[in-house]
């Protein structure tokens, strides 16, 4: 009844859900912070009239305010059903391990691993270096591949790289394989190698709606790139699902493209309320990983992440604990807002 292929696949386990009380919910990296108030506007008027019409397929308007938005031209830009959805046709379009195994970081996005079994990609992993940071120098050691990918700022671990460290690798790499930035968590306090876009023809960037624009709910993500490699990820939808982004997903997805300066603010805000916690865990001795997402990745002597997050569980907040050789240390823990964090610190004050 079931495929070969359907039964070699582990599926990656998004962070839980739960349902059973009111959490504060600090487990997924979602903004504690609403879309921008033009994004409500729309949704209030809608004329559902239109609905019985399909999406724009080449998302122009959207596009458009993108291009505008970083710098660079339309035909620059692809758009798909939130940033996985993105991802995954870069998996498929540009990795093919008859080239070699593609690398990415040992510890990483865990939904990587899962894709390429999807797309029968061979994967070769390369440790982190000893603070836990990327090791560029370690991509290009590993000898030949059919490419690379990876987050900056990483996940689990938050750290960040700075743009000229990537600007080298891409120097040093082949130009006939793709290099593909996966920037979901760019905007808390790094730099993002679109700036790098018309100087390497091989490097392609992977953005989302979800982190910094506050609309995980909604499904929204986009590729910046060369030219042919964006006419590839084209290429790849139309052959999939020719109308991936609805009609209200992109309308909503312009309006909060447009309203910069309330997501400067809520970012802002994010970073600042990140870096209080992060002076609350030293003042209670934990340790943790420099972090330039909406996240910090942290622990304490003593405790297992897997007791830090059922101790906090019981008390209801979430945090993310990965049961991974490696990490069983550490929990991640989302930004919230002041208030959030601020019973969080209480409970680590007297349950931790």
């Amino acid at each position: 009844m079931f495929t070969e292929r359907l039964k070699q696949l582990t599926p990656y386990v998004p962070g839980e859900q739960p349902q059973d009380r009111q959490y504060i919910k600090l487990n997924t990296n979602e903004n504690p912070y609403p879309p921008s108030p033009a994004v409500a506007d729309y949704l209030k008027t809608v004329d559902v009239a239109n609905l019985r019409r399909y999406p724009d397929p080449l998302f122009t308007e959207l596009r458009g305010a993108l291009a505008k938005r970083y710098g660079v031209e339309s035909d620059q830009v692809f758009v798909g059903n939130g940033s996985d959805e993105v991802l995954s046709f870069m998996f498929y379009a540009f990795f093919d391990s008859q080239q070699g195994p593609l690398l990415f970081p040992e510890y990483t996005y865990s939904f990587y691993p899962v894709y390429c079994d999807f797309y029968a990609i061979d994967y070769q992993k390369v440790a982190l270096q000893g603070d836990f940071s990327v090791d560029l120098d370690g991509f290009l050691r590993a000898g030949p591949s059919c490419g690379l990918i990876f987050p900056n700022p990483n996940a689990p671990t938050g750290i960040g790289l700075p743009l000229d460290r990537i600007e080298a690798l891409m120097e040093s790499y082949p130009r006939d394989r793709v290099v593909a930035v996966d920037e979901a968590y760019i905007d808390f306090g790094g730099e993002s190698a679109a700036a790098l876009i018309d100087r390497q023809p091989n490097l392609i960037v992977a953005r989302t709606f979800s982190k910094s624009m506050s609309l995980a709910g909604l499904r929204l993500g986009f590729t910046l790139g060369d030219r042919q490699l964006i006419q590839a990820l084209y290429t790849v939808k139309d052959s999939f699902n020719s109308y991936p982004v609805d009609t209200l997903a992109q309308q909503a997805g312009l309006r909060a493209v447009q309203d910069r300066v309330y997501y400067d603010r809520i970012t802002a805000q994010v970073i600042a309320t990140r870096d209080a916690f992060s002076a609350d865990l030293n003042r209670l001795g934990w340790f943790q990983m420099p972090s330039s997402a909406n996240f910090v990745f942290a622990g304490k002597n003593g405790v297992s992440g897997e007791e830090i997050y059922l101790t906090l569980k019981e008390q209801g907040i979430l945090v993310r604990y990965f049961n991974v050789d490696g990490l069983k240390n550490y929990v991640r823990i989302t930004i919230g807002t002041d208030e959030e964090m601020a019973t969080l610190v209480a409970a680590m004050e007297k349950y931790l």
